[in-house]
């Protein structure tokens, strides 16, 4: 089963989706928390070329950590995402992948897009395993001016559209509150 969770920033669409990986869980499943935003890699490059850590992207991944059980396996994956869902596929595993959002900025900006995406989409419906994806919606603002925010949020449209066809459920949360479209 995939379910595909979408929502804006802080609208409570991981939380929905945390909750959804505990009920599996009771079911004897094991939960593999799929992290696609790395706690050790930079977040920025400064001028000049030296890399940062940017410390509010520090406390955004600290307090996902925080608010998951800690026996929960986490699994660091910024790219090759349907490589690392391959490997731990088996019928009593629950994919919790937090998010799309950043793993497709991930594929955008190491040009490997198109071959990753294509991976994920085509091993989705092949996987044993109870998938959760989490996404940003991006898309209910206005056309962003810069052309590589507009390919950004382009891409991840599209690949928003190619989920929810081959998910089985999607929500939309937004205040916390989920509403199903699908």
């Amino acid at each position: 089963m995939i379910q595909f969770i979408l929502g804006g920033a802080r609208s409570g669409k991981s939380a929905y989706a945390e909750k959804i990986a505990k009920e599996i869980e009771t079911q004897g499943v094991k939960v593999f928390y799929i992290a696609t935003a790395q706690f050790h890699v930079p977040s920025c490059v400064e001028e000049g070329g030296r890399n940062t850590v940017d410390p509010e992207m520090q406390t955004r991944i600290q307090r996902h950590q925080a608010d998951r059980p800690s026996h929960w396996k986490t699994i660091e994956c910024s790219i090759k995402l349907a490589e690392c869902l391959q490997a731990l596929d088996g019928e009593e595993h629950c994919f919790l992948v937090d998010c799309l959002t950043l793993w497709t900025l991930n594929v955008l900006d190491s040009d490997c897009l198109e071959k990753e995406k294509k991976a994920l989409l085509a091993l989705l419906p092949e996987l044993k395993a109870r998938v959760i994806l989490v996404s940003n919606e991006v898309g209910l603002g206005v056309v962003p001016m810069g052309k590589l925010t507009r390919n950004f949020v382009d891409e991840l449209g599209w690949l928003h559209q190619e989920i929810a066809c081959c998910a089985d459920e999607v929500v939309f949360v937004t205040a916390g509150l989920p509403m199903k479209l699908k």
